[in-house]
């Protein structure tokens, strides 16, 4: 009685009398959309891996894996903890560096042995090791501190003169078994000592300080590069990012690549003017730059001061961080306008905390800027005396895509066709498979309906899906090829709302009786 799945025999050349059960998978595939708030941010940080995205979901997780914030341009944390303050709490963080960072390194007095951390930065110039007698009569335990991250114990080292350097050098740097794995703070390397071990504690960095390797920091470090190991930018490549951002990138040199990015992986970039700008002069560079897409954001250079709760400080800081973690808190569907966004205490236009300023942008400010294809944060909104993005537009010209809901929803779903339509691929071509993929995309299209994602002024149905013989004719499918051809029409954004009041004494009211049980 064999059991197979279905195509894996040939049913029509049976011989031997048996019965056969074949495994028939379902016939009714569904598609999952993919996340559309994965934020990637790229930036410089005093410890974590160089080039490297990693996954960060709080700020105990980035202090773990990039230190504390650093009160510094193009520093990673700033913005990460602005976005969370939004609502934000899915990231990838991607660290870079001017190429002259160094890793701290110490070692015990008198001796060859040297501790080094694990990564470069001057985080790594507060690490403690220290050697003290251990649990068992004639060995020692090492102890690895580092402030706010877990410390290691590596005990019961045994061994005299050389014999316990090496011993200790193999526990920090394979670990000791299944609980006490490798050190995540430090290698260690025994440089051939021989002398007598004798207790000690010293903090690593006073034979070579860590430093970070920021102040050359440029378009060129940030972008990184894009080839077998990518960095910068380009090592958000494949992470699934909805939205990302390059830290404080300001010179324009950059954004037609960021642009190019976007588009490559379907994601929402956020760019920024430099501090201080001016209109004019914004327009001139968005012009000058080529900056015409649908694929990025661009924010205006008035940064925001915001209270820094780790350096106890308030600082000027790009819009970039609050933009993203805003449009992460959102579903695709809906804009950045009119949103409130939370810690902003002023603006350079609006004015510094406490400095008694308060200047709001004029409507023809306000129009100068959009028509150039440039956002901006500031107070007020429709809504109210709050802060927020004032347009909730995208750097296109193009007045029917230029919304923030076109790029998020145009990306979500087309990263999620991708991420699940390939099982087709390698399948029989006939009127079934016809039939399984047409109902599999309307399956997902009446999903974002009924969760309002999707949805028409009059109630008509906002999508339609043709994947037939009337679009895949004999010639084509004879090739392999197999053509669905998708309509989807997104729900506008209320811009411009204009409320007709007529008043007076002289006003004549017309009124309108409906039928019975028509509702009003």
């Amino acid at each position: 009685m064999p059991v197979v799945q279905q195509g894996a025999i040939n049913t029509t050349a049976l011989i031997v009398p048996d019965l056969y059960v074949q495994v028939v998978p379902p016939q009714n595939l569904v598609l999952n959309g993919v996340p559309t708030n994965i934020v990637g941010i790229v930036g410089t940080a005093s410890w974590g891996p160089v080039g490297q995205p990693v996954i960060v979901a709080t700020m105990a997780d980035y202090a773990t894996g990039f230190g504390p914030i650093v009160a510094r341009q193009h520093d990673l944390g700033t913005p990460l903890a602005i976005a969370v303050q939004q609502g934000a709490q899915d990231f990838r963080c991607v660290r870079v560096t001017d190429g002259t960072d160094t890793a701290a390194v110490g070692g015990p007095p008198g001796t060859t042995v040297t501790f080094t951390a694990i990564h470069t930065g001057s985080l790594g110039n507060r690490i403690v090791v220290t050697l003290q007698p251990g649990s068992k009569p004639a060995t020692w335990q090492l102890l690895v501190a580092l402030p706010g991250a877990r410390p290691e114990l590596y005990d019961n080292i045994a061994g005299t003169g050389a014999s316990f350097w090496a011993n200790l050098a193999t526990a920090v740097n394979t670990g000791q078994g299944p609980q006490r794995g490798p050190s995540r703070l430090i290698s260690a390397n025994a440089g051939g000592a021989t002398v007598t071990p004798t207790g000690f504690s010293i903090a690593l960095g006073d034979a070579v300080p860590g430093t970070d390797g920021h102040a050359g920091i440029g378009a060129t470090q940030l972008l990184g590069q894009d080839g077998t190991t990518r960095t910068g930018l380009y090592a958000l490549r494949g992470q699934g990012c909805g939205i990302a951002m390059v830290a404080d990138a300001t010179d324009p040199a950059s954004w037609s690549a960021q642009v190019a990015f976007a588009l490559q992986e379907g994601v929402y970039m956020v760019l920024t003017g430099p501090p201080g700008d001016t209109i004019q002069n914004a327009i001139t560079t968005m012009h000058a730059a080529g900056i015409d897409s649908y694929a990025v954001k661009t924010m205006f250079g008035d940064w925001l001061w915001w209270s820094d709760q780790t350096n106890n400080t308030i600082r000027l800081v790009s819009p970039q961080g609050f933009v993203v973690g805003r449009l992460a808190n959102l579903s695709p569907e809906q804009s950045s306008l009119n949103k409130p966004l939370y810690g902003v205490l002023g603006s350079q236009n609006f004015g510094a905390p406490g400095s008694g300023q308060n200047t709001s942008y004029s409507a023809a400010d306000l129009s100068a800027l959009l028509r150039a294809g440039i956002d901006v944060v500031c107070n007020p909104q429709p809504a109210g005396s709050f802060w927020g993005v004032r347009g909730g537009r995208n750097s296109s010209s193009n007045a029917t895509i230029n919304g923030d809901n076109y790029t998020r929803l145009t990306n979500y779903i087309a990263a999620t066709l991708a991420a699940g339509m390939g099982l087709y691929v390698g399948q029989v071509i006939n009127a079934n498979m016809l039939r399984q993929v047409r109902a599999t995309l309307l399956s997902f299209l009446q999903n974002m309906l009924n969760q309002g994602m999707l949805g028409s002024v009059t109630g008509a149905l906002p999508f339609g899906v043709v994947c037939d013989a009337s679009n895949n004719p004999a010639s084509r499918t004879g090739l392999g090829y197999v053509q669905a051809d998708i309509q989807v029409q997104y729900q506008a954004i209320n811009e411009i709302f204009l409320i007709n009041l007529e008043g007076g004494q002289t006003v004549s009211v017309s009124t309108q009786t409906l039928p019975s049980g028509q509702p009003a």
